[in-house]
Formats: C-alpha cells, sequence, structure tokens
C-alpha cells in the first residue's frame, strides 16, 4: 500500500492551481486533490480580472452614448443602476466558480473548501484537522493587496473589497500608480464617481514605454480624474462618515472612500513554507528554477505566489508545463519571454509586447517609429483623444523589439502583433503587410520612417 493518498496535492483554486490539478487529474491520470479557502477561481474570476472589465464595460457606455449622439442618435442616459449591474455581477461571478468547480470534478480532483498548510515536505494540514500526504505538492496561492502602515490605514479598502461597494461613493481617493489603479480610477470615472488619484512618482504605469504611459496618464486628466503626481497619504481620519485625508504637501481633502492599489506581495504568509524548507525571496515570493520547482524538490509553485510574470495567462501555462512535466512524461519549461499585456484605461487601452524603448536604448542601437493621431469615430464625433502606434526596432538585427499601442481596443490589438514579434518579425515584414483600411492598426504597416534613433 502506498505511503501517500494523492499523487499532487494543490494549494490554491486560481487559474494556475486549477489548470495544473485538472491537467494532472483528467490528462495524466494522477490522483489529485486540492484546497482553496476562499471562492474557486481565484483572484483572476472572483475579485480581479473578469469582474474588472465587467465594470470596464459599464463605465464606457457614457462616452458611448455621447459618440451616439454625435453620429445622429437620440440618445439619453438615465442614471447608473449600481445595484442592478453588481446583482449581475455576483450572478456571473457565482456561474464561473461553478464552471471551475465542475471542471475540477469532472477531471476527478477531490476538492477541500478550506485552508491548507505544508506540515512537511510531502504533508498538507487542513483546516478541518485532517492530514493528507502526498508525493507532490503544489503552492498555487496568488497574491495579495498591499498596504503600508500609516495612522489611518485601517479606513482604507483594496481592489479586493473595491466590487462590494453597496452604493457606490460619491468621491473616492485612489492611491497608486500601476495598472490597478489606473484603471479603477478610469471605471470609477466613468460610473460617475468623482475620483482623484494619488501616485507619489513622476509618472504612473511605471515600467510601461514612457511615451505611452504620457499618453494615457495626458487622457485620464483630460477624462476627469484628477490624477495628482508627487503625492501621498501622510494620514486619514474618519469625521462626519467621510474619510479626511491628509496629504504630504499638508493640503486636506474628505473623501466618501480610499483605495489604495500599491502594490501586490505574494501569498506566503502562515503557509508553513520556512518549515517545510522552502526558500523564500526578499518579497516572500517562493523561488522556483525553470521548472517552476522550489529547494525542496517535492514542493513545486506557479503563479503570482513565485513573481515572476504576475499575469493570469502565465500562472495556467505554468501550471500546465508543471502538469506535463511531472504527470506526463513531456518536460517542457513554461515560455516566459515576449508576453503581452494590456492595462484597461478609457478612452484608451495600453497594449504592449517586448521592450520599452528605454529598455532597448541599453541593449543596443534602434530605430523607433512611432505616429499619433485623432481616430476617424472620436474625430468624427469631436473627441479629442489621440491614439499611438509605436514600433521599436533594433538596427543590426531588423527585428521589432517592441510594440506599444495606446488605442480603444488595445488589448485586442497587441494580441496579434505579439504573434509577429515572438515570431521574430522584423521591420521589413511588417513593411511587406498590406495595411487595412480604413482602421488604427494599419499605421503599424504603413510607418516607413523613423522618428528617433537610439
Amino acid at each position: 500500500m502506498s505511503d501517500f493518498d494523492f499523487d499532487l496535492f494543490v494549494i490554491g483554486g486560481g487559474s494556475g492551481g486549477v489548470r495544473a490539478a485538472r491537467v494532472a487529474a483528467g490528462e495524466h491520470g494522477a490522483k489529485v486533490a486540492l484546497a482553496e479557502e476562499y471562492r474557486m477561481g481565484g483572484t483572476c474570476v472572483i475579485r480581479g480580472c473578469v469582474p474588472k472589465k465587467l465594470m470596464v464595460f459599464a463605465s464606457g457606455f457614457p462616452a458611448a452614448m455621447d459618440e451616439a449622439r454625435a453620429y445622429g442618435w437620440q440618445v439619453t442616459a438615465g442614471a447608473f443602476d449600481w445595484a442592478a449591474f453588481r446583482g449581475k455581477l455576483d450572478a456571473e461571478l457565482d456561474r464561473l466558480e461553478s464552471a471551475y468547480r465542475s471542471g475540477l470534478k469532472g477531471a476527478g480532483v477531490t476538492v477541500h473548501d478550506c485552508r491548507a498548510v505544508l506540515e512537511d515536505a510531502q504533508t498538507v494540514r487542513l483546516a478541518t484537522g485532517a492530514r493528507v500526504r502526498a508525493r507532490q505538492i503544489l503552492v498555487a496561492t496568488g497574491g495579495r493587496p498591499f498596504v503600508p502602515v500609516f495612522p489611518g490605514s485601517e479606513h482604507v479598502i483594496t481592489s479586493n473589497e473595491i466590487f462590494k461597494f453597496d452604493v457606490l461613493p460619491e468621491s473616492v481617493l485612489i492611491v497608486g500608480g500601476g495598472f490597478i489603479a489606473c484603471e479603477f480610477a478610469c471605471i470609477l470615472n466613468g460610473l460617475g464617481v468623482k475620483v482623484t488619484q494619488f501616485y507619489r512618482g513622476e509618472q504612473v504605469l511605471r515600467g510601461f514605454d514612457l511615451e505611452a504611459r504620457g499618453l494615457v496618464a495626458e487622457q485620464m486628466v483630460a477624462g476627469g480624474v484628477d490624477l495628482r503626481l508627487g503625492a501621498d497619504v501622510a494620514a486619514i481620519e474618519k469625521v462626519s462618515g467621510k474619510l479626511r485625508v491628509k496629504a504630504i504637501d499638508g493640503s486636506v481633502a474628505d473623501f466618501g472612500a480610499v483605495v489604495y492599489a500599491t502594490g501586490r506581495v505574494p501569498n506566503t504568509e502562515g503557509l508553513g513554507l520556512n518549515e517545510a524548507g522552502v526558500t523564500l525571496g526578499k518579497k516572500g515570493e517562493i523561488v522556483v528554477d525553470a521548472w517552476s520547482q522550489s529547494a525542496v524538490p517535492s514542493i513545486y509553485a506557479v503563479g503570482d505566489v513565485t513573481d515572476r510574470i504576475n499575469l493570469t495567462p502565465v500562472a495556467i501555462r505554468e501550471g500546465h508545463a508543471f502538469a506535463d512535466t511531472v504527470f506526463g512524461g513531456r518536460p517542457r519549461q513554461p515560455d516566459h519571454d515576449l508576453v503581452a499585456s494590456a492595462v484597461f484605461t478609457q478612452p484608451c487601452e495600453l497594449g504592449t509586447v517586448g521592450m520599452t524603448e528605454e529598455a532597448a536604448q541599453k541593449a543596443g542601437p534602434i530605430e523607433v517609429y512611432a505616429t499619433t493621431f485623432k481616430p476617424m469615430r472620436g474625430a468624427f464625433a469631436g473627441r479629442g483623444h489621440k491614439v499611438l502606434m509605436k514600433l521599436v526596432v533594433s538596427v543590426e538585427t531588423r527585428k521589432v523589439l517592441g510594440c506599444h499601442i495606446v488605442a480603444p481596443e488595445a488589448g485586442e490589438m497587441i494580441q496579434l502583433a505579439a504573434i509577429a514579434i515572438k515570431m521574430g518579425a522584423t521591420k521589413e515584414d511588417f513593411d511587406r503587410t498590406c495595411a487595412v483600411h480604413p482602421s488604427m492598426s494599419e499605421e503599424l504597416v504603413t510607418m516607413r520612417k523613423p522618428v528617433r534613433m537610439g
């Protein structure tokens, strides 16, 4: 009789953990169990990508109705019914969670709806008190929002709670400059909330292409977001049902809510990782090799808990590669090169793949091809926003090193551009591709002269 209850025990029911469990059990015949202490689907499905994108859609309708009137439609917008929207949102998340559970059940995975921690390299202790032995353990517990400690920090909320407002506040302060902060600033602004955003740095969206992030910030401000750079919170106190915020410059203002989006940290606290011998990094992330294996041979980790590339599709690929490697006899490593991403700001999204202009300049001589213009749809309606199409090209190899798009539906466009760039397309390959006219993306294949060298 085996000393193990399962071939694999997965801690965490997010996208990466669920994919690993389903593939290991359903495709490779492993005996698998999974524990999730909150809701199946993880951050992305329950309190991240999915509900956020639905809120992006909801918040875009006021601008769409303005455009409709410019195109001759007699449209009158009523008030936004947050309660009705939230009811449908909650129902959709319930449906998705049910689908995740059905997929695990169909693959034969045993699910434990409780917290699980490591007791040793091959033993998991459940919150029920039960102990489970497994040949391999996969940690896929994701990340959580980080809130610094300061006077009044107990009054703030994070992206975890932003979907659960009973009533939308009249005003909100969002603290942070990353994609989560910028996306929710645009969402709440579009839903009619008066939005102020503090960011302590010189420009939002640090790490993205400087020209692209500058245009995004410019358009956020033009759209109504009160973006304050070089700003931060000193203290918060509750006064007459409002949150009184004192900024580091001494200014004071009241808000209905304060949302902190100042980064995320790996969710490793209290899991027993140190006791099991797992090496953790400076942020608390599980240190793994290219096979997602930790310092303990029987313990692996995928997704945000490893702090490699914190994106849902990456976690899914890491989980799938792990299952194929360990249980499928098909060793392969997840590919972290040239991963595209999108920031769902409004009126324009930011889609990006490859190197920023700033990073590419450090790697060797480059040419930059870029154009900004008013897109036809918005220009006809009298809207002033501009779009950006940008290619960063290696002088030596002629390969397109990076593509950066600021435009409506940029997330959809960058996915297709990423295929070409992943295949090693050169600038001349782009030039040989016939344009689709009239479209915004045709500019990607019609730019002939570099705007600058670097």
